[in-house]
């Protein structure tokens, strides 16, 4: 199933040990890395598997049930 390309803002902290990751618009997703290619790698991947969860958790729910699903957006 293909997925459509959304854009979100990562934000990257200097931290004593490397770099600390998060998404503007995505509460609780955040990341860390030694380097901001690591931190950036980290975050991205963190991402993916959020929005993989969150479909499987929808269609488990929504499973046998009649549901309208469309495109959804926001301007911002």
């Amino acid at each position: 199933m293909n997925h459509p390309v959304i854009s979100f803002t990562a934000v990257y902290l200097k931290a004593p040990h490397g770099y600390v990751g998060f998404i503007e618009e995505l509460p609780g997703v955040n990341s860390h890395g030694h380097t901001i290619e690591e931190a950036r790698t980290n975050l991205q991947s963190l991402a993916t598997v959020i929005f993989d969860l969150e479909r499987a958790q929808a269609k488990e729910l929504l499973e046998g049930k009649d549901v309208v699903r469309e495109g959804f957006t926001v301007a911002v």
